[in-house]
C-alpha cells in the first residue's frame, strides 16, 4: 500500500472517533400578515390613483364643435364647451362698464351670441368688414334672459390667424378694424 492509502485509512479511523456534526434545516419564517396588508394597501392606492386620472381626464377633455352642432341643444347647456366658428362682420362690440366684449359667431347655418367678460382680446381678433375671421371660444352655453335664445359665456377667446396672402401680388393685405364702442349699456 502506498503512503496515500495509509493516510486515508488513518484519517477515516480517526474520523470515526470524532462525533459527526448533525445538520438540520433552518426553521422557515412564516410570512407576516403585515406584508400582505402592505401589498393590498399599495394595490388599492394604485387603483385609486388610476381611477382619479381616468375620471379627471374625462371631465377635463373638451372637444371643439361647430356652432351648428351647439345651437338648440339644451343638453349642452351648463357644460364646458369649445366652439369653432366665424365672426359675423360688424358684431364685435366692446362695453366699458362692466368691461366685456360681445359678438356673434356663425358656421354654415346658425349664429350664436357670445359674451366675453374680460377687457382684453387677442391682438389677431379684429372685426373685418370682408369677414373671414375664424374664432374659437371656450366656456358654457346658457339660456338667454326672458327666453331670448342662447348665449355663450366665453372664458377664453382664441383667434385663428386667417392668412390674407394674395398670390398675384405676393403680398399680405392688412385690413383690420377695431371693436366699436357700444352706446347701449344693456347690450
Amino acid at each position: 500500500m502506498s503512503d496515500l492509502d495509509n493516510e486515508l485509512k488513518h484519517a477515516l479511523d480517526h474520523a470515526e472517533d470524532v462525533a459527526a456534526p448533525v445538520v438540520t434545516e433552518a426553521p422557515r419564517k412564516k410570512r407576516s400578515k403585515g406584508n400582505r396588508a402592505l401589498l393590498i394597501g399599495l394595490l388599492a392606492m394604485a387603483a385609486g390613483v388610476a381611477a382619479l386620472v381616468l375620471v379627471g381626464l374625462k371631465s377635463a377633455s373638451i372637444y371643439a364643435m361647430k356652432v351648428d352642432q351647439v345651437v338648440g341643444k339644451s343638453e349642452l347647456q351648463g357644460r364646458r364647451l369649445r366652439i369653432d366658428g366665424e365672426l359675423v362682420p360688424g358684431t364685435l362690440v366692446k362695453r366699458d362698464k362692466p368691461c366685456e366684449y360681445r359678438f356673434r359667431m356663425h358656421s354654415e347655418k346658425r349664429e350664436l351670441a357670445v359674451r366675453y367678460a374680460r377687457c382684453e382680446i387677442p391682438d389677431t381678433f379684429r372685426d373685418r368688414p370682408e369677414g373671414g375671421v375664424l374664432v374659437t371660444v371656450e366656456g358654457t352655453l346658457v339660456q338667454g334672459v326672458n327666453g331670448s335664445g342662447e348665449t355663450f359665456e366665453a372664458s377664453d377667446v382664441f383667434a385663428k390667424c386667417a392668412s390674407k396672402y394674395d398670390p398675384k401680388t405676393h403680398e399680405m393685405s392688412e385690413a383690420s378694424t377695431t371693436a366699436k364702442p357700444s352706446d347701449d349699456p344693456g347690450q
